[in-house]
């Protein structure tokens, strides 16, 4: 094979990014904006030894799924995969990519374990209570959006169809109020400028709005009539405030936060309970369905109140919150310090939670620890970043074997190679995917493991 290459390809199932996959001479195919069961043709666009990418020229049989992507900007933006797909499609293949992830990492697994149908949204648009968009300049006009996909060039978005329209609102009131002070923006080439982000945050239930400037120093020209402008664009922003970051990198936050003007944070509740979130907390970006999810852990759990639970990776400790009515004791722990003192405050906040505790430091360490002086949980509970979870928990989860483990993921590739592992002294119940990012190829998973015989 080689690059501008053409052939006809039928495209066999989906990929984890979102990109139809074909086969050709042996050799795998991956065509952005492909969907499994199309006869299309292609042109080839780079070749590797393992793979080659390609895209289309003519699609000569549409699967049923097909549809126009309500975004006008979908095929420049790349922060959305799979709008051209029906949602019901969507689902069933997001399904799919968790079963391919077992064959490919935990083949026994994914041949005896029950893949169940995921769970999507009633809505699957609108979703997302926090936008982080970027700031650039060219001649006279502000711009404020996402990169287009592979490159440094900035993509004006007016209206995302999967943020809450509050927050584009916001976005586009407030670049248009930048523009008019004409305040310096930063420039990503030669990092100069002033403001680089505009964050906003919006309580799906409280209604209270955080606008967040994110600039490369703490003076702000034109300051309290910036604050009085921004006030005015919506009467749900009740705080706005300025974090710093003065570092050339792709990380958004700074370790800086000003409070501007109204409040240090917004109020928000999940499910019955309520959270504090100031500008740079952790929250789910998709909290109705996150209760589905919460709900799925807490069905995998089977707790009586008579258990010991263990949330390992724990965060801000909305899980371990949520699993403290049906035990009889919750501990969580996290390596950030600053998830841990969030969800000290977060259990003082919300009653009935003196059982819950929560230690800065490693899952594995205080597993360890807490072993030796005889404490065991019967279930622990984990929802580990991308990467999975580390070997070293993994061997001491194996050694204090409690009754069950409720694993929830947000990568089936590593799932799949971490369950092969706890599949040693357990077994995997079913695995259940929830759609957490609708019209995007992310699939969230909750598995059910108990202790083998």
């Amino acid at each position: 094979m080689e690059v501008g290459q053409k052939f006809p390809l039928t495209i066999k199932r989906l990929g984890i990014n979102g990109e139809g996959v074909g086969f050709y001479k042996r050799n795998v195919v991956f065509v952005k904006g492909a969907i499994p069961g199309e006869e299309v043709t292609v042109k080839l666009t780079k070749v590797s030894p393992k793979f080659a990418e390609a895209e289309i020229l003519a699609i000569r049989k549409a699967s049923e799924f097909r549809q126009e992507a309500p975004c006008p900007v979908y095929s420049e933006c790349g922060g959305c995969q799979l709008q051209h797909m029906t949602y019901e499609a969507q689902l069933m293949n997001k399904r799919d990519i968790v079963i391919q992830a077992f064959e490919k990492y935990a083949k026994e697994i994914g041949q005896t374990a029950e893949i169940r149908p995921t769970i999507g949204m009633d809505n699957p648009w609108h979703y997302r209570n926090k936008s982080q968009f970027q700031v650039r300049k060219e001649g006279k006009r502000v711009y404020a959006g996402l990169f287009t996909e592979g490159t440094n060039q900035l993509l004006n978005i007016n209206d995302c169809l999967v943020q809450h329209p509050v927050t584009s609102k916001i976005t586009v009131a407030t670049r248009k109020i930048l523009q008019k002070l004409n305040i310096p923006i930063y420039d990503g080439k030669t990092l100069n400028g002033l403001v680089r982000t505009i964050v906003v945050r919006t309580g799906m239930r409280s209604g209270e709005t955080q606008v967040c400037l994110v600039t490369t120093r703490r003076e702000l020209p034109h300051k309290e009539e910036l604050i009085e402008r921004i006030k005015k664009i919506d009467p749900s922003i009740v705080s706005i405030t300025q974090n710093v970051n003065r570092e050339k990198t792709s990380l958004i936050f700074g370790p800086d936060t000003f409070i501007l003007d109204g409040k240090e944070a917004i109020h928000e509740k999940l499910g019955e309970f309520a959270f504090d979130l100031s500008t740079r907390a952790f929250f789910q970006l998709n909290p109705e369905q996150t209760v589905h999810l919460y709900n799925e852990i807490k069905k995998a759990a089977a707790l009586t109140g008579k258990e010991n639970v263990v949330d390992a990776y724990c965060g801000v400790g909305t899980i371990g919150m949520w699993l403290a009515e049906g035990a009889r004791e919750v501990r969580g722990m996290d390596n950030v310090d600053e998830a841990i003192a969030d969800a000290k405050y977060n259990a003082r906040t919300n009653d009935n939670l003196q059982h819950v505790r929560f230690f800065p430091g490693s899952a594995d360490k205080w597993l360890f620890r807490w072993s030796k002086e005889d404490y065991r949980p019967d279930v622990i509970c984990v929802d580990p970043p991308r990467t999975g979870l580390e070997p070293g928990f993994i061997r001491t989860v194996l050694k204090i074997k409690p009754k069950r483990f409720v694993y929830t993921s947000c990568n089936p590739s590593t799932l799949a190679r971490d369950l092969k592992e706890l599949s040693k002294s357990y077994n995997v119940e079913y695995i259940q995917p929830v759609d957490m990012f609708p019209q995007t190829a992310q699939v969230e998973c909750v598995v059910k493991l108990t202790l083998k015989k």
